[in-house]
């Protein structure tokens, strides 16, 4: 690591692999903070003066009333200083995302639709994400999804037959059948992006690839990303090392404010032991802080943290967040002139490069 390199340490919470529906867990987000251990260290002992526990974790403190000030202090601090940058995102949202790129953009990109174009995409999920399970009814609506998430895990017949016989039986021709008919009416188009085994569920891309258009933003020269050594970051870790592989010089713009260009400025990726390392515990609590106020504005839970108070903390650039949004109008203008689909595409080609034979 170079001496003088700028250093972000990133945590994640949420994480379930392709599993977007599991009850417990609804948000998945991660935080990146540009903190050295030394400050890191300062905050803790600053805001936790009386810790008893060998590291600083969240899960630790979140759920009792007395840390309720120190935890919106501690992100205060952290956001008002230092780089920083949250993600978080409704996974079922997400999961309704994918369907619309999977089960229904291949269907009008061969008639000639570009449906990332200004956010379409985006307007079509978050719109049959707020009215199909009234207008399906909510079990048919959760059991459609469901059979959605298993086809992409399995890629099998019977999975997808299953995926379009559960279509079929719903009112889907009186809904919205500019969504739900590429699949129910077996478009071989929408089942070959359906069953292509490099297509998955899976949320961490689309979380480090939020976060890395932050960093990269913030950054004026090269730097490291350091993550904790759990199992959930390996994928993680494993996407970050192909980024930074990739020395292509190209430019995909995503967003009014979110724009990828390659080769990175990201040199460096590596796992510590958190509890070797107080920046990463200070990215675990900006996590679970936001992760646990999204919980309780959604009614999933109640927790201690005070939701609006912690969301106000951060500045606009700050915190990213991917929800529905009935806003067409604002969506549209935000992601006018979009490449999304031509980075989606680059990136999973990029991905799919990686994986070693037989995988």
């Amino acid at each position: 690591m170079g001496i003088n390199m700028e250093r972000f340490s990133i945590d994640e919470s949420g994480y379930t692999g392709a599993d977007l529906l599991n009850a417990d867990q609804r948000w998945q987000g991660a935080s990146a903070i540009s903190i050295t251990n030394d400050e890191a260290t300062a905050l803790i002992r600053k805001h936790f003066p009386k810790m008893q526990a060998p590291e600083l974790k969240y899960s630790g403190v979140g759920k009792w009333a007395s840390y309720k000030e120190p935890v919106l202090n501690l992100v205060r601090d952290v956001v008002e200083n230092h780089k920083a940058v949250t993600y978080i995102c409704d996974k079922r949202f997400l999961l309704m995302l994918q369907y619309v790129d999977y089960a229904i953009e291949p269907f009008y990109f061969e008639r000639g639709t570009n449906l990332y174009e200004d956010g379409a995409n985006y307007t079509m999920a978050s719109l049959m994400y707020r009215t199909e399970p009234t207008m399906l009814g909510p079990d048919v609506f959760n059991g459609i999804m469901a059979a959605f998430q298993k086809a992409m895990k399995e890629k099998s017949k019977e999975a997808i037959t299953d995926l379009v016989n559960k279509i079929r039986a719903s009112k889907w021709e009186t809904t919205f059948p500019e969504g739900w008919g590429p699949m129910a009416e077996a478009y071989p188009e929408v089942l070959a992006a359906v069953c292509n085994p490099e297509t998955s569920t899976d949320a961490a891309l689309v979380v480090l690839q939020s976060l890395i258009n932050r960093t990269e933003a913030m950054c004026d020269g090269p730097y490291r990303i350091e993550h904790d050594q759990s199992k959930n970051l390996l994928q993680y870790n494993e996407i970050l090392r192909t980024f930074i592989d990739n020395k292509d010089e190209i430019e995909f713009k995503h967003s009014e404010i979110a724009t990828m260009r390659f080769p990175l400025k990201l040199t460096e990726v590596g796992q510590v032991d958190s509890k070797q390392s107080p920046a990463v515990q200070v990215a675990d609590v900006m996590i679970g802080s936001a992760i646990d106020a999204a919980n309780i504005m959604s009614g999933v839970k109640i927790g201690q943290v005070d939701p609006a108070k912690l969301m106000g903390l951060y500045k606009h650039e700050q915190l990213i967040h991917m929800v529905p949004s009935l806003d067409f109008e604002e969506q549209k203008k935000f992601r006018q002139g979009t490449q999304a689909a031509e980075q989606i595409e680059y990136i999973s080609k990029m991905l799919a490069k990686k994986k070693p034979e037989g995988s």
